[in-house]
């Protein structure tokens, strides 16, 4: 099934809710990293938040970040993604390998850390970017974004995030949603979306069962007269190409580019979201330093 996230309002315009299925998108970001299953745990649960945020944006071409570092032994995890659903990701080290948990499960928390910042960058055309940053509270991610939410930008949310992990590595399933009492909700039907989500399965057990993200939400909210206004479709995409890779050597400066010149005669760059390997030969060196600052 093709991955894809929803928008929504229920309960009479008192709930704003998301939800997404990004088996697919985790899957590729799994192949392309060939990540443990505790990376892509960590990054899968970072992607789908991040898609689900940034179907919210309204300009064309507007971008979210996503950048949590703790002090796990999983290091940084970054993910950059737009409000047509196109994103890329990864983490600093992709394989890393822990016991399970004391419930039996993928130890996230001890591969991202339960010490550091959770970092959200919204670029929405301004002249300067958004930023709100908070400490990471469990670093299981799910409890992290529903922190920043609360705290930065004054939206308390429930967050579920999944990812199902096959013994070979692959990705079995994996999504979310985000569930928002606006301002004003009756504290009755906070309660009630609250004991609901108390008594459903896994969000990745739920997407794993064949649910889609309309359904899963039907399941969170009951009968509350959901409405779904807009909806996305995430893919692994990363926008890097040669000429930008030459401006990062070009940033390095004259000198240094000399001394790659004379030491190796030649360089080699590897995009860190898509891990395509970009080489620059003696010429290209060259070309460069003609026109590179001192």
């Amino acid at each position: 099934m093709k991955d894809y996230i929803v928008r929504a309002t229920a309960a009479d315009g008192n709930i704003r809710a998301f939800a997404a299925t990004t088996t697919n998108l985790v899957g590729e970001a799994q192949k392309i990293h060939s990540l443990y299953p505790i990376a892509s745990a960590a990054l899968g649960r970072t992607m789908t938040a991040a898609v689900m945020m940034a179907i919210d944006m309204k300009g064309q071409g507007d971008t979210l970040s996503i950048v949590i570092k703790g002090e796990g032994p999983i290091g940084s995890i970054v993910v950059v993604t737009k409000n047509d659903g196109n994103t890329k990701g990864y983490v600093d080290n992709p394989h890393v390998e822990l016991p399970l948990n004391s419930q039996g499960k993928l130890d996230v928390s001890g591969g991202v850390g339960k010490q550091g910042k959770l970092t959200v960058i919204k670029d929405l055309g301004l002249k300067e970017p958004y930023a709100g940053q908070v400490d990471l509270v469990t670093g299981e991610i799910g409890e992290d974004i529903a922190y920043y939410m609360a705290f930065s930008e004054q939206k308390p949310s429930a967050v579920g995030l999944g990812v199902l992990v096959n013994p070979d590595g692959s990705i079995r399933a994996a999504g979310g949603f985000i569930i928002q009492p606006l301002p004003g909700a009756p504290v009755e039907l906070i309660d009630e979306i609250e004991a609901r989500i108390s008594q459903i399965p896994p969000i990745s057990t739920m997407i794993d069962q064949g649910m889609k993200p309309e359904e899963i939400l039907g399941k969170v909210l009951g009968s509350m007269n959901l409405k779904i206004n807009d909806m996305a479709h995430p893919v692994f995409a990363c926008d890097c190409n040669r000429p930008r890779l030459e401006s990062v050597l070009l940033t390095i400066g004259k000198k240094e580019l000399e001394a790659i010149l004379e030491d190796d005669g030649q360089a080699e760059l590897v995009c860190h979201y898509c891990n395509t390997t970009y080489n620059f030969n003696e010429q290209d060196i060259r070309r460069l330093i003609e026109n590179a600052e001192v």
